[in-house]
């Protein structure tokens, strides 16, 4: 998403621990708000939620 120009990102821990995405390699997206392949502008707020990977 970086390499298309949005920065506004925000992570959540999809499981509901609240726990911190430090080392995105040790993650899963599995939601995110806006639709894959949906075209939006640079100023739109993605959430992204993910899940540890074990």
């Amino acid at each position: 998403m970086q390499a298309a120009g949005l920065y506004f990102l925000t992570e959540e821990d999809a499981s509901g621990q609240g726990r911190l995405l430090i080392n995105d390699r040790n993650w899963k997206t599995t939601k995110q708000n806006v639709e894959p392949g949906t075209v939006v502008d640079c100023n739109t707020k993605i959430l992204l939620s993910a899940e540890k990977i074990d």
